[in-house]
Parts: structure tokens; sequence; C-alpha cells
């Protein structure tokens, strides 16, 4: 009998995230704001719609956590000049300091969870994921490097 692959990397993501979550914890963060503040660091100026749908959350919710992390002084939202109802949201200079200084515990994480693959399988799994990113979605995505 074949492994349900919907369920095992369910599984995978659920575990990286407490993973990332115990790790972020240290520096004052929480998982989510953790993966809130990659985000908009890979996409600076994503607007909070999208933050949202990416982190599968409420807009209120997805709102809250950047309404957090502004006081935190990590995040700072812009008018869009197409359009000023919307906000753009950025990583202030903490937040992108934050980041460099978290990089290590991230390395670690993703270290750890292919600990005895080889260079080759590394690569494998990622081609694989990436198929099976694209064989899914229906919508365009971010870059392909979230790693």
């Amino acid at each position: 009998m074949r492994v349900n692959v919907a369920f095992l990397s369910s599984d995978v993501g659920r575990l990286f995230r407490k993973r990332f979550a115990a790790a972020a914890r240290p520096f004052g963060v929480t998982g989510a704001q953790w993966r809130m503040l990659a985000l908009i660091m890979r996409e600076p100026g994503i607007n909070q719609g999208a933050v949202a749908g990416w982190l599968e959350v409420e807009p209120i919710t997805a709102g809250r956590m950047v309404d957090r992390l502004e006081k935190l002084d990590l995040v700072e939202r812009r008018h869009d000049p197409a359009d000023r109802r919307q906000w753009r949201l950025h990583l202030t200079a903490k937040a992108t300091d934050l980041m460099q200084r978290m990089t290590g515990c991230a390395q670690a994480v993703i270290a750890d969870a292919v600990s005895g693959f080889s260079d080759a399988e590394q690569d494998q799994l990622v081609s694989l994921l990436e198929r099976m990113r694209v064989n899914l979605s229906d919508e365009p995505l971010l870059e392909a490097s979230h790693g």
C-alpha cells in the first residue's frame, strides 16, 4: 500500500512549523510571525491580502499580525502608489537584522530534516516537490526559491 502523499506532506509541513516555532522563540517572535517576516523579505511590498492568502489566514488575522509586527518595529506599512487604499508591507532595518540572525536557525532546522540525504537526494526531493506544487497550483506562486 502506498503512503498517502497528501497526509505525509501535510505532516512534514506541520513538523517544520513546529520546529521553526521552537527556533523562533528565543528571538522573541512566534513561528507565524517568522513565516510572515520571511514572506515579506522574499516579496518586499506584498499587500496584506496576498500575505493572508499565502499564510492561509483570514485577512483580519493577517492585519492583526501586521499590527503586532509593526508595534515591534519589524514591519512597516506603506501606501501603494497605484492604489492609496492598499498597504504594501516592508521589513524595517530591525527586522532585516533579526532575519539575518535567524538564518542559522532556519538552516539548522532544514539540515536536521534532510539529515542522511545525499546532495543528489536533496536535489531530487526539491525537484519533485516543485513539480508537485506546479501540478496542484491554479494560481501564480511566489518565486520557487523558498529555501
